[in-house]
């Protein structure tokens, strides 16, 4: 497959149009999108009448001493607001964390996000790369403790996108006692904690792990990825460095005051974790139908069929055409292109890609 094949395809999901054309279909062609791993519940009732409510914020600049949004988030964490700063999505987050150790060496664990190699790329750092065992995807624990001995930063998710896997807590502790021998900065993005079966969030450890960057998402949290709005969490005197890197009003006003209200709305939260347990069954269904899917703590699941990366692109044109938008993995190494990426979304979305699976015929 040529780097002119890969280049036709959207590095990120929620791209609809360029991927509709890309297999000829109108650009009315209705969709359902399991290619971004949102909560399907939509955003909060209230937001559009708060966003209609909130013009006057367009007027002014975001306030610099405004600490509600900081706050609102040390209080949700129980953490100190020092151990706090909200950030342009998660995104800002990985680039500030990478601009930290610029021109230095970090260490990436693949297949994973794509944005934390772009990131150190983008800073000057030398990456070095681990593969995953495709046999159930599991991290090495000893050969990351190996690596960690030459790299000032190393980059890991949990629940790993797009595997869905999660590291152990105690392997976690591990890592971390080897990060403070070596002295590198072990960063984790816990973008999808908040669709873990269980609390699987590290925030308790941040207390004794001065070498522990926390990265979170509010926007997967609540389905507003139009709002960009993230944070992360560490130690006070790591947070004011990173403070230092970021650019002037890189969180805008609207974003910056939704804080606290996302946070203080328990109902959405509660129903949101009755999906998640309505749903959670999708990747075994998925894996009774003959498919592949590693063990997921996540809100989406990996799959394979059985074949290289054609046959995984015929499966992903064979779901668009049915109105399924699935995400390929071209751009995940290890993965190559012939592993397809499925978000859950609600009980009919979940029951017509489980139709349209069951329909297709496997090489």
């Amino acid at each position: 497959m040529t780097l002119d094949h890969l280049s036709d395809w959207p590095s990120h999901g929620n791209r609809v149009a360029p991927l509709l054309a890309r297999f000829g279909l109108p650009a009315d062609h209705a969709v359902i999108d399991f290619s971004a791993n949102l909560n399907p519940l939509g955003p909060p009732p209230w937001l559009g009448d708060w966003l209609a409510g909130a013009s006057e914020m367009l007027a002014r600049y975001p306030d610099p001493d405004d600490d509600r949004s900081r706050q609102a988030i040390a209080a949700d964490d129980d953490v100190p607001p020092e151990c706090v700063l909200v950030t342009n999505g998660g995104i800002e987050a990985i680039y500030l964390a990478a601009a930290l150790h610029a021109g230095g060496r970090a260490l990436v664990v693949e297949p994973t996000f794509s944005e934390y190699a772009r990131a150190c790329h983008h800073h000057g750092l030398v990456v070095e790369r681990l593969a995953l065992p495709e046999s159930a995807f599991q991290l090495d624990v000893d050969a990351v403790e190996s690596a960690m001995g030459s790299v000032d930063i190393v980059f890991l998710c949990r629940p790993n996108n797009p595997t869905g896997t999660l590291l152990p807590r105690t392997d976690v502790e591990r890592l971390l006692a080897r990060a403070g021998e070596a002295g590198s900065l072990l960063v984790i993005d816990e973008a999808f904690v908040d669709f873990t079966e269980d609390d699987e969030r590290l925030t308790s450890l941040l207390a004794s792990s001065p070498q522990l960057l926390l990265l979170r998402s509010l926007t997967k949290r609540y389905d507003v990825p139009g709002l960009r709005l993230g944070y992360l969490l560490g130690a006070p005197e790591l947070v004011v460095r990173l403070a230092a890197l970021q650019m002037p009003w890189s969180v805008n006003a609207l974003a910056r005051s939704l804080v606290a209200p996302l946070l203080a709305d328990k109902d959405y939260l509660d129903r949101t974790r009755e999906w998640l347990a309505a749903e959670r069954g999708l990747p075994e269904a998925v894996r009774a139908l003959g498919y592949r899917v590693p063990a997921t703590q996540a809100n989406f699941l990996l799959m394979w069929g059985g074949g290289d990366a054609e046959d995984a692109e015929a499966l992903f044109g064979f779901l668009l055409e049915r109105g399924l938008l699935a995400r390929h993995t071209h751009n995940f190494p290890g993965l190559d292109g012939a592993w397809l990426r499925l978000a859950l979304r609600n009980a009919s979305a979940n029951a017509r890609l489980l139709e349209a699976l069951s329909a297709w015929k496997r090489p």
